[in-house]
Formats: structure tokens, C-alpha cells, sequence
């Protein structure tokens, strides 16, 4: 079992970049597929980007390809979304998201994932 905890978020301009990250609890991390989603107000979460345990392959929504990149470090237990080039549509609740085992091809629905964090509030103004 792992437990996780965002943090980063808060109050940018459109254009600006904000980094969030997660810090998993647990000895195990690189055994877990990481992901984030997000939830906007009054619409549905909405998968973003996931990673493989050893992070050589990724995965992103159309959405925010080009300008979002997941990484993590399985010797901090921390994953990371690095958001650059952020619009006022990017503003949602990220939620850091965890899947046991080193699965692949990228698992981008809700249910793929055991473990979820209590989520980071990202607001971009325009």
C-alpha cells in the first residue's frame, strides 16, 4: 500500500509555470506506475499523465502535451508534473495517482488506479 501527497499548487498567471509534486510513502515506489489527473470545477477528472516505474516512458493528454512533463525520482519517492506555458483552462484539483505493478501500455482511466492523493488546488488567471 502506498500513500500519497501533492503539493506545489497555487495561484499563477496564464503563461507562467508551476511544479507540483508527490511524495509517496512506502519502500516500494518503483514497483508503482504513477499518474496525476485533475478535476476541473463542474467537469469530470480527467486523466493527464502517467510514467513507468524506471520513467523511460510517458504518456500525456492532448490536452497538455508539449507543455506538462511527469518525472520522478524512485530514490525521493516522488513523482513530479513540471506545467509550463499554463492557461486559465489548465485551473482544476491535481490529484497524484498510483497503480501497483510496472504495467504498460500507459493506464489513463480512473479505475486503473488503487491510489490516490488528496489533491492540489492550480488556479491559472488570465
Amino acid at each position: 500500500q502506498v500513500q500519497l501527497v501533492e503539493s506545489g499548487g497555487g495561484l499563477v498567471q496564464a503563461g507562467d509555470s508551476l511544479r507540483l509534486s508527490c511524495a509517496a510513502s512506502g519502500r516500494t515506489f518503483s514497483m508503482y506506475t504513477m499518474g496525476w489527473f485533475r478535476q476541473a470545477p463542474g467537469k469530470e477528472r480527467e486523466f493527464v499523465a502517467t510514467i513507468t516505474w524506471s520513467g523511460g516512458s510517458t504518456y500525456y493528454a492532448d490536452s497538455v502535451k508539449g507543455r506538462f512533463t511527469i518525472s520522478r525520482d524512485n530514490a525521493k519517492n516522488t513523482v513530479y508534473l513540471q506545467m509550463n506555458s499554463l492557461k486559465p483552462e489548465d485551473t482544476a484539483v491535481y490529484y497524484c495517482v498510483a497503480k501497483y505493478g510496472r504495467t504498460w501500455p500507459p493506464p489513463v482511466r480512473e479505475y486503473d488506479y488503487a491510489y490516490w492523493g488528496q489533491g492540489t488546488q492550480v488556479t491559472v488567471s488570465s
